[in-house]
């Protein structure tokens, strides 16, 4: 993977492919002994067992027991187990008694297990406003796209 030498046409990355009956991409893991500043999308799964500094999104995402997100899940399938500092958008979040949430949650389905600590609002999702975010561009975080639909209501008026 690091080696010096060029690489001859037959070579290929080693992958893993989706199993069956799965859309999108692959699964990719933080491992817990690494940390991520940065945005980290992706069109499969990502499991958090590590830190990331920086918005996460995907189709389904899970932070760990003992890993640590700052900044804003948006995704289909949420699972926290582990430490969030930020919002999650998704429609379906489960929140696990080993988690810590400060911020809010923004959801169609929410379960949340005895135990769970959560400092921050439970929102349902209105799904007449959710069409719109998907053309928002996959980095930018919440805040930004309302603040820049806000700015083309206020110029066009």
């Amino acid at each position: 993977m690091f080696s010096t030498g060029s690489k001859s046409e037959g070579d290929a990355p080693a992958t893993t492919p989706a199993p069956a009956g799965r859309k999108g991409g692959e699964t990719s893991v933080i491992s817990p002994d690494l940390k991520i500043t940065g945005n980290l999308e992706s069109a499969g799964d990502i499991h958090i067992r590590g830190t990331v500094e920086g918005d996460v999104r995907s189709r389904s995402v899970t932070v760990g027991e003992g890993a640590k997100v700052t900044g804003t899940i948006i995704a289909e399938t949420v699972q926290l187990s582990g430490s969030l500092d930020g919002q999650v958008e998704a429609p379906n979040v489960t929140v696990a008694r080993s988690a810590k949430v400060h911020g809010d949650i923004v959801h169609q389905t929410l379960s949340i297990e005895a135990g769970a600590h959560i400092e921050g609002q439970c929102r349902r999702l209105d799904t007449r406003k959710a069409a719109p975010q998907s053309s928002v561009s996959p980095l930018k975080s919440a805040g930004e796209s309302t603040a820049a639909g806000e700015k083309r209501a206020v110029g066009g008026a």
